[in-house]
């Protein structure tokens, strides 16, 4: 568990260091993931309407409701990987 809380952090830290900005998609793949592994289930009330932004990030979020906080710490680890190898060409 240490190993996977140490690939965490530096996920974190690598993310900042992409040359271009992720999709939309994978942005909220990550927002939802680094939430569910941090604070566990979204809660809450789902933003209005008007809020894309806010709707979209608690949807993404609300997507992964039960999953494990190392599942999410995984997920979020997995997807930052794919990321720097694409960037990277």
């Amino acid at each position: 568990m240490a190993d996977l809380q140490a690939e965490f952090e530096q996920a974190q830290k690598d993310v900042e260091t992409l040359s271009q900005r992720p999709s939309n998609d994978d942005l909220l793949a990550l927002y939802a993931h680094y939430k569910q592994a941090i604070e566990g289930d979204v809660s809450g009330k789902r933003p209005g309407m008007t809020d894309f932004k806010g709707r979209a990030k608690y949807d993404a979020w609300a997507r992964l409701k039960g999953m494990e906080a190392d599942k999410a710490k995984h997920g979020y680890v997995t997807k930052v990987g794919a990321l720097l190898d694409a960037d990277r060409g």
